[in-house]
């Protein structure tokens, strides 16, 4: 009997194009894609395989399920419930297909700050020609400092970069071992406290995580550098807004550039709108082209893994959610 793979609902124009791809080029596999969710849970009693966000009702039914390609790189909070968790199913996500247009964010950010544009931008818009003093708003990048909170696919990608600008870099991560390039020093997360003095730059690309929620606080901040500058792009509920607030206000931080955050949207009366010297976007950092095709190109290698009974690329921990 041919295996069967479940896109689960709501279906975009792209989920049912991978479907009708996939059904093409793998014919042993019966590749399902319904509108509704009534049919879904009925498709999900059998299906070996599937792609989305389940609910706990389908999965509850899904006696067969093996595999799970979450439709993103770090799915929101929720989606790996304790079920979900227990169930012997694998979990695989989109992880590095954000690696070049993230990191060249982060350097976004990061030349911003470097080269002053958060003082010189807000004095264009009220068309001041007000240059510093010669010395001054400039950080001498071949001086500086980037500690990496987070050396996966982006951090890596990140700590290239900053060490092509003549950086030191220090990554920081949970599972790695090897110094990817450009990265001089790698150390465990319970070493941060005792790196965050030395960074001129605080990069965060961390998922959100049972340990990472909330983790950069009063705390965190009170030990970075008097001046240095933060940069998260990971997820939001890593950061505590208002202790970030207080610490840009206050004048121990130079700046921050941030693209997620504690609350999306932002609310217009959050007092970071007009904290000095912040660079915010709008969870725009992943934004770029040929998303899509990497995003195929996964579930497309991974379905002929799964069809080998070879080992599947990016697989979650779901009980840390990455």
């Amino acid at each position: 009997m041919a295996l069967k793979f479940v896109f689960y609902p709501p279906q975009r124009e792209t989920s049912r194009q991978w479907a009708a791809r996939l059904s093409d080029m793998a014919p042993e596999i019966r590749v399902v894609a319904p509108e509704t969710e009534e049919e879904a849970k009925r498709e999900m009693r059998d299906a070996d395989a599937a792609f989305g966000t389940l609910p706990k009702d389908a999965l509850a039914g899904a006696t067969k399920l093996r595999w799970l390609q979450a439709p993103a790189a770090a799915p929101q909070a929720g989606y790996y419930y304790p079920e979900l968790i227990k169930h012997p199913v694998q979990v695989t996500n989109f992880r590095e297909i954000y690696n070049d247009h993230i990191a060249n964010h982060i350097m976004a950010f990061v030349l911003s700050f470097a080269r002053g544009l958060h003082y010189y931008i807000p004095r264009q818009l009220k068309s001041e020609w007000k240059p510093d003093a010669l010395d001054g708003g400039v950080v001498h990048l071949a001086e500086a400092t980037a500690l990496v909170v987070g050396v996966g696919g982006i951090g890596s990608e990140a700590a290239r970069l900053c060490a092509a600008f003549g950086m030191k870099v220090i990554g920081v991560d949970a599972r790695r071992t090897d110094k990817p390039q450009g990265v001089a020093e790698l150390h465990r997360p319970d070493e941060l406290d005792k790196l965050l003095p030395r960074a001129d730059f605080v990069i965060l690309t961390i998922p959100h995580t049972p340990q990472t929620e909330g983790l950069f606080n009063t705390q965190k901040f009170s030990l970075m550098k008097k001046g240095a500058f933060f940069v998260n792009i990971g997820r939001g509920m890593t950061t505590k807004l208002d202790a970030l607030n207080d610490a840009l206000r206050s004048g121990h931080l130079g700046g921050a550039g941030l693209d997620v955050y504690e609350i999306e949207p932002l609310p217009k009366t959050h007092p970071l709108w007009s904290a000095p010297n912040v660079l915010l976007t709008p969870h725009t950092a992943g934004f770029g082209p040929y998303l899509d095709d990497r995003r195929w190109e996964i579930i497309l290698d991974n379905t002929r893994r799964f069809l080998k009974g070879q080992s599947l690329r990016n697989v979650v921990d779901k009980a840390n959610w990455f």
